[in-house]
């Protein structure tokens, strides 16, 4: 036997273990938010294509950087990978529009008059948006018309039941803002939702908690 041979080989079998313990931490942290992650880039990109690669580089990532989250609370691992989702789709859409410092919020945030049946006297309405099974997808549609910015709180909010602090950790912005982006993105979906209606006043709807295009869920949830 070569010199040091055994301890060689000692040092290689404790490597293979401990990758293989890290990787089985990793699918036992991050993969039950496989539907999560997946919701969010379908809302941010609005194609199911676009979706599974951006999870799927997603995770590549988030793999790679797992070793700077283990430790943390098990609880925020969502948050963190819906962070890294979020990052994702944006360096995507940066390297589209061939623009580096660009951002999906370079849009105008403030364009509320510009969206489908917008009105002060219905952003006046204590909207809560539910939403009854015939009205899903006219509702998912709505949703698909707001300004970037407004539509991912939303989605982590209401369909993903996420806290105002997890939001603000996802999206990076304080909880403030998220609180300020989310009454204003409820009040543009209930114009939006009126108009595709006909205007008609019909009663105050809520969005589908983990509702992607296509899904049917209700939510009993009016948080």
């Amino acid at each position: 036997m070569w010199p040091g041979r055994s301890k060689e080989d000692k040092s290689g079998r404790r490597d293979q273990a401990d990758a293989q313990a890290a990787h089985a931490r990793f699918e036992a942290t991050v993969m039950p938010h496989l539907d999560a992650a997946y919701n969010l880039a379908r809302w941010l990109s609005g194609s199911a294509n676009d979706a599974d690669d951006v999870v799927q580089e997603a995770y590549l990532r988030a793999f790679r950087f797992f070793g700077g989250f283990e430790g943390g609370e098990e609880a925020n691992a969502r948050a963190w990978l819906l962070a890294i989702v979020r990052n994702t789709w944006f360096t995507e859409w940066r390297r589209r529009v061939n623009l580096a410092d660009a951002t999906p919020y370079d849009e105008e945030l403030g364009g509320d008059e510009a969206l489908p049946g917008w009105s002060e006297e219905g952003a006046a309405d204590p909207e809560t948006l539910a939403v009854r099974r015939d009205e899903i997808h006219l509702v998912h549609r709505a949703l698909e018309t707001l300004p970037v910015a407004f539509r991912e709180v939303l989605v982590l909010r209401e369909l993903e039941d996420m806290s105002y602090k997890e939001v603000a950790s996802v999206t990076g912005v304080p909880i403030g803002t998220v609180m300020s982006r989310l009454a204003r993105g409820r009040k543009m979906l209930a114009g939006a939702v009126r108009a595709a209606q006909g205007g008609q006043d019909k009663p105050s709807v809520r969005l589908v908690r983990r509702a992607g295009p296509g899904h049917s869920e209700e939510s009993g949830n009016g948080k």
